[in-house]
């Protein structure tokens, strides 16, 4: 039998059988070179005395989160983890594909230590699908961009509430797909990244800029600062400022979409003006031996956990094919 025909077969089957038991949507994405597979990530926790030397902490039982975690609906996968630092307490926002909607809605999670963690339960969900909860605090404000590029837009959401009750306030941006769009402020103005090829190659980062956080916004006339390169376009998770240090992480997408993370320091941003460099020798995370994380990662949040350790929050994920793993079917 030719390889061309068992993917027919393969197919067939899918469409045939396993229709009534998956989204459409998840079905149409089972279908790869050799047959149904699928990317299940999960979420943990790392640490070390600076956010470009971090390890999988020791005593912690990574991955902290899963799709087992997610008790008010039936969850595909989380990812996409972002921290704030409250009182005394750890938030966690992070997209949670919701089996049942089929599309990403935003879920909520809290830790006394920042490294054992509760998940509480989803606080945002939309009738498109969000991702990418980049959550900070202004001015006594707490706001989050999620990723919106079904909508075509990028979107402003402040809570009413915090940390269960938000709604959105602007758009900041129209006009093309953008994918994990990371704000940021410095000299007084505000800056974001946006990657904005999601449907094709990740390889594509704009830059745009604005006197304030609800705009107006304009794009940098040095933007798109990255084309053509799926190595480091796409946000891999909050740009970092550590003292004069700006530090943005992207997504290695090659040869598939989240493989690593990579960093790189900015060295110049201005106005009229942009310059980055490489900040570490190679790639932060990656593929590893451990089983949530085989298959690639391609996130990280890293925060200050007091005055010689920062933790951070990633994800990673394992590929899961045939057979389709206990507990993935409708009735779980």
């Amino acid at each position: 039998m030719t390889a061309a025909a068992l993917r027919q077969i393969c197919k067939w089957y899918v469409k045939r059988n396993l229709r009534e038991h998956w989204p459409s949507k998840i079905a149409d994405r089972l279908l790869g070179p050799q047959g149904p597979i699928h990317q299940e990530w999960s979420i943990g926790i790392v640490s070390g005395a600076s956010p470009l030397r971090l390890r999988h902490a020791s005593g912690t039982g990574n991955p902290v989160l899963t799709r087992y975690s997610v008790s008010d609906v039936r969850a595909l996968f989380v990812a996409d983890p972002f921290l704030l630092h409250v009182g005394d307490l750890w938030h966690m926002f992070f997209e949670v594909y919701n089996f049942d909607a089929d599309r990403g809605e935003i879920a909520w999670a809290t830790s006394r230590d920042g490294f054992a963690w509760t998940y509480q339960k989803i606080v945002l969900r939309e009738p498109f699908h969000l991702s990418y909860p980049y959550v900070f605090e202004w001015q006594g404000r707490y706001y989050m961009i999620p990723e919106t590029h079904q909508a075509g837009s990028v979107r402003l959401y402040e809570a009413k509430t915090f940390p269960t009750e938000w709604v959105c306030t602007d758009t900041l941006l129209q006009g093309h797909r953008f994918a994990d769009s990371s704000t940021f402020r410095t000299d007084d103005r505000w800056w974001l990244f946006t990657e904005t090829n999601p449907a094709l190659a990740h390889d594509t980062l704009r830059l745009y800029q604005a006197p304030a956080l609800r705009g107006p916004w304009q794009e940098h006339p040095l933007s798109p600062i990255i084309q053509a390169n799926p190595h480091i376009a796409r946000p891999a998770g909050r740009v970092l400022q550590d003292g004069n240090r700006i530090l943005r992480f992207a997504q290695d997408c090659f040869p598939v979409y989240g493989t690593r993370v990579r960093a790189f320091e900015i060295t110049e941003l201005t106005p009229s003006t942009y310059r980055e460099r490489p900040a570490s020798f190679g790639p932060l995370f990656g593929p590893s031996w451990r089983l949530w994380t085989q298959g690639g990662m391609h996130h990280i949040d890293a925060q200050r956990l007091n005055s010689h350790q920062w933790i951070a929050a990633v994800d990673g994920w394992r590929q899961v094919g045939w057979p389709i793993p206990e507990g993935w079917q409708r009735g779980r």
